[in-house]
Formats: structure tokens, sequence, C-alpha cells
């Protein structure tokens, strides 16, 4: 074996060690969702709220389904219909998942910056055991609550890809359904929020 070969050997090795290091220890969610957190930064990924608004004028948006039934870290019920009236942020998210992680963020950000003007927050975990969801929540820092289901999915709210995430508006509409992850740490998105009241 000549040297240019046994070097090559050796950096994939040291490349393959690092990347099951990464994965054995749970880094790697964090490293790509930092990556990724990165990309969400380009403003590539926004949601296209003048898009929405164009297709779906007032009063033509699709009614929200109010049966969706949480579980918050307390261990309390929560009821959607509690928040009818108010505008509903509902984001399906997990700890496993880098790009849900990506836009934590940016989400914490929003949820600080409207929160007391009549817009819920609801957070909701897919992760198999909610606790890790309630670390994950503590360790960051994050602001907002997080929730489990508790029952089944209305099937509205249903989608193959996570993070997805849907804003219902004040009078009981869905307004937006984005599916991937999302930059909403924006003075567009928070505009679009405010004028759902």
């Amino acid at each position: 074996m000549n040297k240019k070969t046994k070097r090559s050997l050796i950096e994939y090795g040291i490349l393959a060690a690092i990347a099951l290091t990464l994965y054995v220890s749970g880094l790697h969610t964090d490293l790509i969702g930092f990556l990724q957190r990165g990309m969400l930064q380009t403003g590539l990924f926004s949601p296209n709220t003048e898009e929405v608004k164009k297709e779906s004028p007032a009063g033509k948006h699709l009614p929200a389904d109010f049966k969706l039934q949480l579980r918050n870290a307390a261990g309390e019920k929560v009821n959607m219909e509690e928040f009818r009236g108010k505008v509903i942020f509902i984001n399906f998210w997990a700890t496993w998942c880098p790009p849900c992680v990506a836009e934590m963020p940016g989400i914490n950000n929003l949820y600080q910056d409207v929160k007391g003007e009549d817009v819920v927050f609801l957070m909701v975990s897919l992760d198999d055991k909610f606790e890790k969801a309630i670390r994950f929540q503590e360790k960051k820092g994050f602001n907002f609550e997080v929730h489990q289901l508790n029952g089944s999915l209305p099937g509205m709210y249903r989608s193959q890809s996570i993070p997805t995430t849907f804003v219902v508006d004040s009078g009981g509409n869905l307004a937006l359904t984005h599916k991937g992850m999302a930059e909403y740490d924006t003075e567009e998105f928070r505009s679009f929020l405010r004028s759902l009241k």
C-alpha cells in the first residue's frame, strides 16, 4: 500500500470516527440544526405570506379544526377550543429533527415579541417520550411552552414532514400551512400574524 492510499484511509477513518461519535452522543442533531440555522438566516426559507394573502383573501380560508387535544409539560390538558378568537401558531416538531432544532431560536424570538398580543403558540412535540421535549426546551432556555398530543391528531394537521407549521386566524380559519423549516423571526411574519387578529 502506498503512502497516499494509506493517508486517505486514515483520513476517512478519522471522519468516520467523528461522525459515529456525533451520532452515538446525539450531538449530530444539534450540529446539523446549527448548520441549518445558518441557512435560515439567508431568508430563503421564509414562509411566503404574500402568496397566502393572494390565494386566500379574508373570509375565504378553510375553517380550522379546533378538536386538537394536547397536554402541557405540567401534565394539564390543553384544548385548542380554549383559544378560539385568538391567532394560533401551531408547530409540530421533534428533538431528533435537525430542521426543527434549527427553527426553534427564531420561533422563540417571535414568541417573545408577540406574547400578550392574543397570539397563542402550541409547540407540539412528536417525540416518543415527552420528557425529552421538556428537557430540550429547558436546556435551550426557550420561553414558549411545549405540548404533546393527548388523543388523535385531526386530519387537517396531518403531514408527512416535520417541522410543519399551521397558523389559525382569530376568525377560526386556517390562514397558513408551511411544511419544512422556516425563519419566522422576521418583521414580515410578525406583521402577518398581527394582520390575522
